[in-house]
């Protein structure tokens, strides 16, 4: 079956541009990377063929020599693959996701906000492994419910598919004792989240000497 004879949803290129990178299969995304497919195999096919033959952790040491033994698969596109995979290397050379795993690892990620005069109310939006996906300030200034609306929170986990978030802020008089509008807003965060499904982990405040949670106090 060629390409074109596939319903648009299912083509790879298309589903890239509606849906994201994340939401393709690794065939899916090799097939875009490639653009097409050769006589008798489109490049869906070709994909699933290459992955194969070179899955996993075989696949980024492999060779142009080694990929061109692949019936169909040229050198043009066997260059492809490799510049991808070395710089996919490159680029990812010296980044480790953050592990938000507990109050302390939330404290020691805002020691760059611990400090700060007015509040900042971040966010930590996590995947299943509890690996950071992203960190995003929502609000700077007195936290209240006002400045803080769940829209404002809950719109970057949904764009970026995460299944559960941390809320956090800091408290610059260096009491982190939760206030009484602390406890309202993460209440009302908190039935949000239930709503979209997603769960917030924590809400942790940090000062310059330490923390609270919210989930340690049985708060949340």
């Amino acid at each position: 079956m060629k390409m074109r004879d596939l319903p648009r949803v299912e083509r790879p290129r298309e589903k890239l541009e509606k849906y994201g990178a994340e939401r393709l299969l690794d065939a899916e995304l090799l097939a875009v990377l490639l653009g097409s497919g050769t006589r008798g195999m489109n490049v869906l096919e070709l994909s699933k063929k290459i992955l194969r033959e070179f899955g996993g952790a075989k696949l980024q040491n492999t060779s142009v020599d080694e990929l061109t033994e692949v019936r169909g698969l040229g050198t043009a596109k066997a260059c492809q693959i490799v510049a991808s995979l070395e710089l996919s290397r490159r680029l990812l050379k010296d980044k480790k996701a953050a592990l938000i795993l507990s109050p302390e690892d939330v404290w020691n990620e805002l020691r760059d906000i611990r400090g700060h005069r007015k509040e900042h109310f971040v966010v930590f939006y996590l995947d299943t492994r509890n690996q950071e996906i992203k960190r995003e300030i929502i609000s700077v200034g007195t936290l209240n419910a006002s400045l803080v609306h769940p829209r404002e929170v809950f719109e970057p986990a949904v764009r970026n598919l995460a299944a559960q978030i941390v809320i956090a802020h800091n408290h610059p008089s260096d009491n982190a004792d939760p206030s009484e509008e602390d406890i309202v807003l993460t209440k009302r965060l908190a039935e949000a989240g239930r709503i979209l499904d997603i769960e917030i982990v924590d809400h942790v405040i940090v000062s310059q000497s330490g923390y609270v949670s919210f989930k340690e106090k049985k708060l949340i």
